[in-house]
């Protein structure tokens, strides 16, 4: 077990990538969006293991305490990213979010009751509806092995961090395959600013999706230019090209209520669509929206003043945080690509990376026709 941390070695901005993206957070993550916490927990070993668990935190104190708005979308339904009933039904995000492979989400469910139990203490009678999204790695892990416990997911708390976010390899991105090319974990922010302020969007994915064939960057279809000749396709391994998923994290500190962070949510799709993403049958597109501007919120009934004082943005103002969260989220998953390495994992199935330096090669040599 390792626990990664720190900035990725390349990023999309690094290589002259999204110049109409606007500006980002001070690390280009969604720990940009104040109190956001994020923690890896990465589990890499032989034979087979390759996997891990990513929390993302909404605010550094005790979630369940101060619950924030929240909302939700699906794409495609093909994953799981449990508790958004309740998000649906009441509009409250009250658990940290973990992220996992498909067959660990039930202990990492379990692994959060736990930890908000040992919070509160035994004599709290309390219930909790844990958010844990997934995405199918078991081309490159042993994923019926369920190798992931407890222990990892309270080591990913533990380690939850403001700042920089490790990407690629780490976490519940370590087995993922995104676009045929060796996939990970993805983050960016923007700043959103008009003549009454500015508001902070940042994204977190779990990348996991798409084929070779439609990847596009910049506008330019380079899928089909960086053939298997070039970079070999993930194998072996009998599921369609394509097959696969991503799950979305997107926070805000705007003061959006409930249906708002769902009509950001929506937006996030349209950044996958940018990179040639279409949301495959076999794949599961499922994105969580989350907004820390109204504070005051409590998630406990019994000392629940009888009415809460929120904020809400008004709509007039919210088509800039729609544009933010399109791009932070093509710019996340090209982040998660550009920083994953080249790994091999159950079986001898091989995941290769996409080289930063011969992607800008590509998009230079089309952009000359």
């Amino acid at each position: 077990m390792s626990s990664a941390s720190g900035p990725s070695p390349v990023r999309a901005r690094d290589l002259g990538l999204g110049p109409a993206w606007g500006p980002t957070g001070r690390d280009n993550a969604i720990t940009d969006v104040p109190g956001v916490l994020v923690g890896h927990t990465t589990l890499v070993a032989d034979p087979g293991v390759r996997t891990g668990v990513t929390v993302v935190l909404p605010r550094p104190a005790t979630i369940f305490h101060q619950p924030v708005f929240a909302g939700c979308h699906r794409l495609n339904g093909n994953g799981e990213l449990t508790g958004l009933e309740w998000i649906r039904e009441a509009g409250l995000l009250c658990t940290p979010v973990a992220l996992t492979n498909t067959h660990s989400v039930g202990v990492v469910r379990d692994a959060l009751v736990a930890w908000e139990a040992a919070q509160r203490g035994p004599d709290d009678e309390f219930w909790a509806l844990p958010v844990v999204g997934e995405t199918w790695d078991g081309r490159l892990n042993d994923i019926n092995g369920q190798h992931v416990r407890p222990e990892h997911v309270l080591a990913a708390l533990a380690g939850a961090r403001p700042g920089p976010v490790a990407e690629g390899n780490v976490g519940a991105g370590t087995g993922t395959i995104c676009h045929g090319f060796k996939g990970g974990i993805g983050t960016a922010s923007r700043v959103v600013t008009d003549e009454h302020g500015s508001f902070t969007v940042g994204v977190l994915v779990q990348a996991n999706h798409g084929c070779r064939a439609r990847f596009t960057v910049d506008g330019v279809a380079v899928g089909g230019l960086v053939g298997p000749g070039i970079v070999p396709l993930p194998g072996p391994g009998s599921h369609p090209e394509g097959a696969g998923s991503i799950i979305g994290v997107i926070a805000t500190d705007a003061p959006l209520l409930p249906h708002q962070c769902a009509r950001l949510a929506r937006r996030a799709p349209l950044g996958l669509a940018r990179l040639g993403a279409v949301g495959d049958h076999h794949s599961g597109e499922l994105f969580l929206a989350f907004a820390v501007g109204n504070t005051g919120l409590t998630g406990d009934h019994d000392t629940a003043p009888p009415e809460h004082r929120i904020r809400m943005l008004a709509d007039s103002r919210i088509t800039g945080l729609f544009a933010a969260a399109v791009d932070a989220t093509e710019e996340a998953v090209l982040n998660a690509m550009l920083a994953a390495r080249t790994m091999t994992g159950r079986a001898g199935a091989t995941a290769y990376a996409l080289p930063g330096e011969l992607l800008t090669e590509v998009l230079a040599r089309l952009r000359c026709r």
